[in-house]
């Protein structure tokens, strides 16, 4: 009889979203430093987008803000983005992830499906199908658990009800084979301290062979080799603050930021995008409906990332209109910031421009559970 293991990584600072991709793939296929890498090129991208689309180039004082605020995909602690995550899986496997409330997926049976990332705040973890079962791979637990075909759709509801995004791997069958070969646990495919075998899980005993050196162990090293994160209540909070701005900075201060930046490699300018201008008196004409209540029909949840590095979540209908999420931005968000300016609004991987998509209905433009970038230029 074939034996079947499952791999397992434990947490290690708030690295998580290394150890939530690696259990999805069922082997160490990343580690901190390729996926910070990636986010890395990100933000270059980020950066190389917004001087090439502002008048003042590098010099400007949204730049120089984003330059100051660091990275926007990766935080000192090792916490990734959806977007690198994404990057990842797509560069490196041909695998994409899915919002599972998205139009192309949401009426799609939930256990035809092979694996799932789940995400809330800075936690993500994994479900993945191993040998014809669903397994529960959080990094925060002891050891898997195991989720039944009939309640893996009320496990993913309730999910979504305390606040996670659900997000599939789209491609059905493609993720890679799960372990069947135990030449495997000690030929590099994984740590070998993480492997289980799946006849003992579901028997509830303890792994063949394997002690865990992760029982006893703290919070873990930060990225940079600073002080870790502490845990109070559950919630993780920085020890070190690494936030940056550029408010009482002098101007021969910024003039310094804005060289250093110029200095950077600079991708070859993007044809110029068709931009959205929402003027005061269209502000006040175009009325923003109030957010529906969580579990309205038809609601679904955005995610939106000001400029100032901030995120904020809110519901709106799948029938609203794109052109009320721009609306939603300027007034409520942004204010009096934005008087005047054009607003830019760009979402999904790459980031794709929203202002041709202003009459589509977010249930078309398929931006429910999206997280879309807000900037002025």
């Amino acid at each position: 009889m074939t034996t079947t293991w499952i791999y397992h990584e434990r947490q290690q600072a708030l690295l998580c979203g290394q150890h939530a991709l690696n259990n999805l793939l069922q082997m160490q296929a990343f580690s901190p430093e390729s996926l910070a890498r990636i986010a890395h090129e990100l933000d270059q991208m980020e950066l190389n987008y917004m001087s090439a689309g502002n008048q003042n180039g590098v010099a400007s004082k949204d730049f120089l803000r984003r330059v100051a605020e660091g990275s926007g995909n990766v935080d000192d602690s090792g916490n990734f983005s959806i977007e690198v995550l994404r990057s990842a899986l797509l560069s490196q496997f041909n695998l994409t992830l899915v919002n599972t409330l998205q139009e192309q997926v949401r009426n799609v049976e939930i256990t035809k499906f092979d694996g799932f990332i789940c995400n809330k705040q800075s936690h993500w973890f994994a479900i993945r199908n191993i040998n014809g079962r669903f397994w529960n791979l959080n990094s925060t637990m002891e050891r898997p658990e195991q989720i039944s075909h009939f309640k893996l759709a009320a496990e993913v509801e309730a999910l979504r009800k305390e606040g996670y995004s659900v997000f599939c791997v789209a491609e059905i069958g493609a993720l890679p084979a799960e372990c069947r070969d135990e030449r495997e646990l000690t030929s590099g495919r994984g740590q070998k301290e993480f492997w289980w075998k799946e006849s003992d899980l579901i028997a509830g005993i303890g792994k063949r062979g394997y002690t865990n050196p992760w029982s006893n162990v703290g919070n873990g090293m930060r990225l940079d080799g600073k002080p870790t994160c502490v845990s109070t209540g559950g919630n993780v909070r920085n020890e070190v603050d690494g936030s940056y701005t550029v408010e009482g900075l002098s101007e021969e201060e910024m003039l310094q930021m804005a060289m250093s930046a110029s200095l950077q490699p600079q991708s070859q300018s993007q044809p110029q995008s068709q931009s959205w201008t929402l003027s005061s008196s269209s502000s006040i004409n175009l009325n923003v409906p109030p957010e529906p209540d969580a579990g309205t029909l038809g609601a679904v949840r955005i995610q939106f990332r000001l400029p100032d590095g901030k995120r904020t979540t809110r519901r709106f209908l799948k029938t609203d209109s794109v052109k009320i999420i721009f609306a939603y931005v300027h007034l409520h968000l942004l204010g009096e910031e934005g008087s005047g300016r054009i607003l830019e609004l760009r979402a999904g991987f790459p980031p794709k421009d929203l202002s041709s998509l202003c009459d589509l209905t977010i249930d078309d433009a398929k931006l429910s559970g999206e997280s879309i970038q807000c900037r002025y230029s």
